[in-house]
């Protein structure tokens, strides 16, 4: 081996390359450690120029800066963005490097549309559910309550927007949308009337009960001249109503109406 010259030369220069590319990392490991590169500001922006309405500058200091490592060039970009889309009222987060101590955080703020379930949580105007001050939801806007099963809460948003504008054609708005563990639909409106739609056996089957409603709901208001509380209309050609008590002419309490209304 020793007297092969060519093998000698080719371990040398192995050997030679190694320890270049060690002295090479080396420097590039003390210069990126240099105070220089510390991070310095981290800008905060809000996606396409919005207004941030509840991530403010004391709620990111206490839930996101602690959790930011390294400096300019070690610092792990996902791992800052998972710190801030921790910070409540973030719904997504993108992080960029600005040479040569900065990063820039672009937010994107949930907005509130209502509450889901019974644990206090929030469901967005886009569907996500996710965790924030109800009293700070509550101030921009009346908060419409949904619930449903987990993995639901798209198709519970999209079945409220069919709602809304299915009932704006009697002026009212749904105030809460639920749908059971057994694919039952449920809603209850601004008027404080609920309405029983069951569960889908087609596609058209929720719009058709509906339109039902909707067909005869003027004659029902004048004909029965009180408040209905619920309206099921589970029924294949009909409905079933419950009224609330009322006072007749000569001052006796009318009973519950609970008549079904066969062949509409």
């Amino acid at each position: 081996m020793w007297q092969d010259v060519k093998l000698l030369n080719t371990v040398a220069n192995t050997l030679f390359a190694v320890l270049l590319l060690l002295l090479l990392a080396s420097g590039v490991w003390w210069l990126v450690q240099r105070p220089m590169f510390t991070l310095k500001v981290i800008r905060i922006q809000a996606v396409e120029q919005l207004d941030l309405r509840h991530v403010n500058a004391l709620t990111i200091r206490d839930e996101a800066i602690p959790r930011i490592r390294g400096n300019f060039f070690t610092t792990n970009l996902d791992s800052v963005r998972t710190a801030f889309e921790a910070v409540p009222w973030v719904r997504k987060a993108s992080v960029q490097r600005e040479w040569p101590d900065k990063l820039i955080v672009t937010l994107e703020e949930h907005t509130a549309l209502g509450t889901w379930g019974e644990q206090g949580r929030l469901l967005s105007v886009k569907g996500d559910v996710f965790s924030a001050n109800l009293a700070e939801a509550e101030e921009d806007a009346d908060l419409v309550g949904f619930d449903g099963p987990d993995g639901s809460e798209k198709e519970v948003l999209a079945r409220y927007l069919e709602l809304k504008t299915w009932f704006s054609r009697i002026s009212l708005a749904p105030e809460s949308v639920q749908y059971s563990n057994r694919y039952a639909w449920s809603v209850k409106l601004n008027n404080g009337m609920r309405v029983e739609l069951g569960r889908e056996q087609t596609s058209t089957t929720l719009k058709e009960r509906v339109d039902r409603l909707l067909t005869v709901y003027p004659q029902l208001v004048a004909s029965l001249q009180e408040s209905i509380e619920s309206v099921d209309m589970r029924y294949p050609n009909g409905m079933a109503l419950k009224s609330s008590h009322a006072f007749g002419p000569k001052g006796k309490r009318k009973p519950d109406v609970g008549a079904r209304a066969k062949n509409l």
